[in-house]
């Protein structure tokens, strides 16, 4: 029997409509975007039609959409762009100390290159205050990229707030929603935000394809060079049956947000419950209000939590942030909300998604709270 998944803010399976979406391109349809023939035109057409999906999920014209190769490309591509396109302007780029390592080291490579970067804290909540960020403008900041939810504890930012901050300065805005995309609205009519980047691996859509929402009017200097792929913004062809996925995912996503919404945190709650009812010692991390409705991260207190994972076959979740689950240090974003060690050290992140079920929730609350006083017991 395979282990329960609790892990959806890693990755997500391919939603079985999104799958089956894609299928007629692996085969059928494998014609070339750009070729002014049959077969370069139904795959054209399938690209249009996948770019007004997602921008029908956003709330933006579809020419506002750049496909790319996943979240990372579209941070790279969101930072590195305005900042190169806009260097006669200015050399100052306002961050936070939370984000994910796609952001914060393209930051670093950019502070090698004479860009100067301020990583604003957060506070216990890993909430980052508007007033510190508007006290860090200078004259020279010419970007803000702050994510809208934090991919560890799930802690959601006020990114209309930072935005009207930014458009008073004239100072470009971009958010990194790998992790909000499909979970609560992204709006970008009620963020305002000027870029805002997608991992369609995030919500259901296969691995190796995100979008980059760069509104009208924005700058970004090219990073791949060729053809005029992409409003001449992203040279290569297109991954064509990958965006036809990532359109579906996005499709389905707007349908079903609220029914979605509602099943994660109600998975989410319960678990949260079992454990406290269980395991009184234990500790939330993140705003308990301002949060992605499926995103649980916990501390056990004296216990390591790749200790307690190792000791669990049948549940998959993180210990921290995914992409240092190999890891025993403490992860940036519990060291900048300034987690007492005992408790960091013990934190595992679950995150359910919309096929997680109550069974599932029941299990996991037995294993992990069974586990965790035998581990205590043998110490």
């Amino acid at each position: 029997m395979k282990p329960i998944y609790l892990d959806y803010n890693a990755t997500t399976p391919i939603d079985p409509e999104v799958a089956e979406a894609m299928r007629p391109y692996l085969f059928e349809y494998f014609g070339n975007p750009s070729s002014s023939h049959w077969y370069g035109i139904q795959t054209k057409k399938a690209v249009d039609e996948a770019r007004r999906q997602v921008a029908d999920l956003l709330y933006c014209n579809p020419e506002e959409v750049v496909f790319t190769s996943g979240g990372s490309e579209s941070n790279n591509y969101a930072i590195k762009g305005t900042a190169f396109a806009n260097r006669e302007k200015g050399n100052h780029i306002i961050t936070s100390a939370i984000e994910h390592p796609a952001v914060l080291e393209v930051c670093k490579y950019l502070a090698e290159k004479g860009f100067q970067i301020t990583y604003l804290p957060v506070d216990e909540f890993c909430l980052v205050k508007p007033r510190e960020l508007q006290n860090s403008i200078r004259p020279q900041t010419i970007l803000i990229t702050i994510m809208h939810a934090n991919n560890e504890v799930g802690t959601i930012q006020p990114i209309a707030e930072i935005a009207k901050i930014a458009k008073e300065h004239g100072i470009v805005f971009h958010t990194d929603a790998a992790q909000s995309v499909g979970k609560i609205p992204t709006r970008v009519d009620e963020l305002e935000v000027d870029l805002l980047t997608i991992a369609g691996h995030k919500l259901y859509a296969p691995k190796g394809i995100g979008a980059l929402y760069v509104r009208g009017g924005i700058r970004l200097e090219k990073l791949i060079h060729g053809a005029d792929h992409e409003q001449d913004l992203r040279a290569g062809t297109e991954n064509v049956l990958e965006i036809v996925g990532l359109g579906q995912a996005c499709e389905i996503a707007k349908r079903d947000l609220e029914k979605n919404t509602r099943h994660m945190q109600k998975m989410r709650d319960l678990l949260y419950a079992g454990l406290r009812q269980q395991r009184g010692e234990i500790r939330l991390n993140g705003h308990p209000e301002k949060r992605l409705p499926n995103t649980l991260s916990v501390c056990f207190k004296s216990i390591e939590a790749n200790t307690l994972l190792a000791e669990i076959e049948s549940v998959a979740a993180s210990a921290g942030a995914a992409c240092h689950s190999d890891s025993v240090r403490v992860s940036s974003v519990l060291e900048a909300m300034q987690v007492d060690l005992e408790y960091a050290m013990g934190t595992v992140r679950f995150s359910t998604g919309k096929m997680t079920t109550e069974e599932e929730v029941n299990h996991t609350v037995a294993v992990f709270v069974k586990t965790a006083r035998r581990l205590l017991a043998e110490k």
